[in-house]
C-alpha cells in the first residue's frame, strides 16, 4: 500500500499542504523543511520499496559540549552503556564548543534527515531555540538534558531541579558555618548562559538572604567549567579575601581544590561543589571538599534515551526523574 501524504505530514510535523509542495517541488518551503520532508518520504517508502536491513532502526543524537571534565565523561559513558541496552536504538554522540552558539546551531541544522531524536545540553540562546524548534516541526523529538530551555518544542527535560540544588548548596553552607557568625563566600560558576547554572545561583543566593542573611557572596567568578581557569580564579579571590565558604556550582573542582590546599586553607574553608565523580571522590576523601551534591548521570542517560524512544514510537512513558543527592565522606557510594 502507498505511503499517503497525509502519513507524511504526520511524521515529519507539517501540514499535508506543505508535504504536497515538497514532493512537487513548489517554492515557499524553507530548505530545512523541505530536507525533513523528504527524508521521512523516503523512510515511509513514497519513492518506491524501502530495503529493510539488520541495522538498529532508531537513531538518537545527542549533542553534548565539548571537555574533558568528569561529568561529561561519566555521562558520554552512560549514554553508551543505554544505548547497548536498549533494543533497535543506535546513537551518535556530537561534542560541540561549549563557549559559542555556532557549534551547537550547526549540529543542529545537520541532525535533520540523520536522526529520528535529539538529546541536548545547551546554553538559553536565541538561536539555539530556534534551531530546536525547526527539529520539532520537522518531526524530529527533542529532549532537553542537564540545562533546561524552556521556551521550545520538546518532549521533555531530564535533569534534576537545579533551583532545588542550589537551594541546598545553601542550606549545607548555613548550617556548615557557626551559626549567626558573618561570613564572605565565593561563587564559582561555570558560564551563566547555560539555565542550569544560573537557576542554582539563584537557588543558593535565595536560601542565603532568607535563612542565613549574615553570609555574603562578595566574590564571583565565571570559569567556563575550564581546570586551569578555576585554579586561577580561585588563587585570585583566596589571595583579595578572606573568604569562609566556596560554592562550585560546575565543573573545574580540581583546580580550585589545587588552590585551596596550595593556599593552606583545606581545613578551614566550606568547600560544597557538584557531581560525584572519581575526582570528587578523593576531594571528599582528603577533606578538601566538604558536600557534593550529585544528579546521578546513569539515570539521566536511561531516561533521556527512554523518553525519546517513547516518543519517536508515539508511546507515553511514566517519567523518573534523578533526585538530588548529598554525598558527603560518610556516605560515598562505590565506585
Amino acid at each position: 500500500m502507498k505511503t499517503t501524504i497525509k502519513e507524511i505530514a504526520d511524521r515529519a510535523g507539517v501540514s499535508p499542504a506543505t508535504v504536497d509542495r515538497v514532493l512537487n517541488d513548489r517554492p515557499g518551503v524553507r530548505q530545512r523543511t523541505r530536507d525533513a520532508v523528504l527524508g521521512v518520504a523516503e523512510r515511509l517508502g513514497y519513492f518506491g520499496e524501502v530495503e529493510v536491513t539488520p541495522q538498529k532502526s532508531l537513531r538518537l543524537l545527542l549533542i553534548l559540549p565539548e571537555g574533558e571534565n568528569s561529568f561529561m565523561q561519566s555521562l558520554r559513558r552512560h549514554l553508551l552503556l543505554q544505548a547497548q541496552e536498549t533494543e533497535d536504538v543506535s546513537i551518535q554522540i556530537r561534542n560541540v564548543p561549549a563557549k559559542e552558539p555556532a557549534g551547537y546551531v550547526e549540529a543542529l541544522r545537520n541532525a535533520s534527515g540523520t536522526c529520528e531524536g535529539v538529546g541536548i545540553i545547551a546554553p538559553d540562546h536565541p538561536e539555539i531555540r530556534e534551531e530546536i524548534n525547526q527539529l520539532a516541526c520537522a518531526g524530529i523529538k527533542v529532549s532537553t538534558l542537564v540545562s533546561d530551555i524552556p521556551a521550545v518544542s520538546k518532549i521533555g527535560y531530564v535533569g534534576v531541579d537545579n533551583r532545588a540544588a542550589g537551594r541546598l548548596a545553601g542550606l549545607l553552607m548555613g548550617r556548615f558555618l557557626p551559626a549567626g557568625q558573618p561570613g564572605r563566600i565565593g561563587l564559582f560558576i561555570g558560564s551563566p548562559s547555560y539555565r542550569g547554572h544560573e537557576e542554582r545561583e539563584m537557588g543558593f543566593r535565595s536560601i542565603l538572604s532568607g535563612d542565613f542573611p549574615e553570609l555574603l557572596v562578595v566574590d564571583f567568578a565565571v570559569i567556563e567549567d575550564d581546570r586551569d581557569n578555576a585554579y586561577r580564579e580561585a588563587r585570585r579571590l583566596l589571595a583579595q579575601d578572606d573568604l569562609v565558604g566556596i560554592y562550585n556550582i560546575g565543573s573545574g573542582n580540581q583546580g580550585i581544590a589545587q588552590a585551596v590546599k596550595e593556599m593552606g586553607r583545606a581545613k578551614d574553608l566550606v568547600f560544597i561543589a557538584h557531581d560525584f565523580t572519581e575526582a570528587t571522590r578523593t576531594l571528599l576523601l582528603d577533606r578538601t571538599i566538604d558536600a557534593i551534591i550529585d544528579q546521578n548521570p546513569r539515570v539521566e542517560a536511561r531516561e533521556v534515551i527512554r523518553n525519546l524512544v517513547a516518543a519517536i514510537r508515539g508511546e507515553m512513558e511514566p517519567e523518573y526523574p534523578p533526585r538530588l543527592q548529598a554525598i558527603f565522606r560518610e556516605n560515598m557510594p562505590a565506585s
